[in-house]
């Protein structure tokens, strides 16, 4: 029996996360179509998948980059699909393919996503409910944790299909892109808070967890000077920054940031419902050193 399969590929999604982590910016291209080929050989070789139908999206003119004529010969159909300024339309123009290769061509049985977005979540539960099954290809910082539970074990980490040069050459880059959110995070340090006095943390415990540490770096940094800060605006900062998470994960770190006395969620009354708000420990040791505006 054949296994046949079709890969998808949204290609601004890849090129965007790789441009800042590329010290050549004109190497992102380049890098790009290295992870496709990489990805179709091991389709081929490591899960013996005949990949026939290979399709990629992006704005490409927006890119400025000429990858669509390097795609042509390794057989991707790319497609250019232009976006507008808020949104990357490319992702609905890959569902839309997705569905019509599911309902015309009845022997692929293998969809490969090249994408990390939870938007993407609909369509794969859509192709495991017609008994397909689903791969995912993305960067591990920019892969929505919530699409990996739907996929489960069919997660390829897309690093690990690079060269170990390209791998050192993104994990300096990774670097960079930490050292500048943190130079970010320093830049709002000296705001000076308005806190509640009235609001008592009997528990303070030091944390060590970094995806709590960051989620408190986001907290600072965006409502720093907020007396009281709307639960659900921060969880949506959550899900920008640490979208590799899932989202029983995020709001974990937030009850966990809780019970170490870093913050209290507290309930409010409010029309037509109740709402929960989060208060800043200002005495919380690792809020001193993350905001010393805060003392």
């Amino acid at each position: 029996m054949n296994n046949y399969s079709a890969v998808f590929i949204d290609y601004e999604n890849v090129y965007f996360h790789l441009r800042p982590r590329l010290v050549d910016s004109e190497r992102t291209q380049d890098v790009s179509l290295e992870l496709i080929r990489s990805l179709i050989e091991n389709l081929s070789t490591e899960r013996g998948q005949n990949c026939i139908i290979r399709h990629a999206y992006a704005d490409f003119e927006q890119l400025e980059v000429n990858a669509q004529g390097q795609m042509y010969l390794i057989g991707i159909e790319s497609h250019n699909v232009l976006g507008t300024e808020h949104k990357n339309a490319a992702d609905m123009r890959l569902c839309i393919d997705v569905l019509e290769t599911l309902y015309t061509r009845p022997e692929i049985n293998t969809f490969v996503f090249v994408a990390g977005d939870r938007d993407y979540i609909p369509v794969i539960q859509h192709l495991k409910k017609h008994a397909k099954n689903v791969m995912v290809v993305a960067f591990q910082g920019n892969v929505s944790g919530d699409l990996r539970i739907n996929v489960g074990a069919n997660f390829i980490e897309a690093t690990q299909l690079l060269s170990k040069i390209t791998q050192s050459e993104l994990e300096v880059g990774q670097q960079r892109v930490d050292d500048v959110r943190h130079e970010k995070i320093e830049a709002q340090k000296l705001r000076p808070p308005v806190p509640i006095t009235s609001v008592k943390f009997e528990r303070v415990m030091a944390i060590s967890d970094k995806n709590m540490i960051i989620a408190l770096e986001i907290l600072l940094q965006n409502y720093g000077d907020k007396p009281e800060v709307w639960f659900t605006p921060f969880l949506n900062k959550l899900r920008q920054v640490l979208q590799h998470l899932a989202e029983y994960e995020r709001k974990a770190i937030v009850t966990n940031l809780a019970d170490y006395g870093a913050l209290k969620i507290e309930k409010r009354r409010g029309e037509p419902h109740d709402y929960s708000v989060i208060v800043i420990n200002w005495n919380h040791p690792d809020v001193k050193v993350l905001n010393p505006g805060g003392e």
